[in-house]
């Protein structure tokens, strides 16, 4: 009996450091210390022996057993208690997970829409460097038939002198 008891106060402890909202970890508080006042006053009526020649008797036996339903229902009253600390903690990973999906979609649809951006903006910069070569090989053939036609106008008045 004594290692359920064990057991079931160190799933308690347990559950107890797990994080909860402030008020639910006082309410747990206050059910387990009222469990733990139930367990010692349950101890004082098993050591109770009122009957002849220090034997127990069914008062006494039916006192402890009262003190164990006691304990019995404050064990259920902590249960339902973890039980909606529970609830509340999935539903809260629950809302987490979704925020968080909703953050990841978001991030991906802005990194969708920046690899657009920057593709547009690659062809714009390919397209300014098509304009560029277009006007340096302009400038080229400008300045070689100017050079050609200098040269010819330079020959046609040197011979003509």
């Amino acid at each position: 009996m004594n290692n359920k008891v064990l057991y079931f106060l160190g799933l308690v402890i347990w559950l107890m450091t797990l994080p909860f909202s402030a008020d639910a970890q006082e309410k747990l508080n206050k059910l387990v210390q009222e469990r733990k006042t139930l367990h010692q006053e349950w101890q004082a009526s098993e050591s109770q022996k009122s009957g002849i020649f220090g034997n127990r008797t069914k008062k006494d036996m039916k006192a402890t057993n009262e003190w164990m339903n006691r304990i019995i229902q404050k064990d259920n009253q902590i249960m339902q208690e973890l039980e909606m600390l529970k609830d509340i903690q999935t539903t809260t990973i629950g809302y987490e997970k979704e925020d968080y999906k909703f953050i990841a979609h978001k991030a991906e649809a802005d990194i969708v829409k920046l690899k657009r951006a920057l593709r547009e903006k690659d062809g714009d910069i390919l397209e300014e460097k098509e304009k560029k070569r277009t006007y340096e090989w302009t400038t080229l053939i400008f300045f070689l038939s100017s050079m050609v036609l200098g040269f010819m106008y330079y020959r046609k008045k040197s011979k003509g002198s």
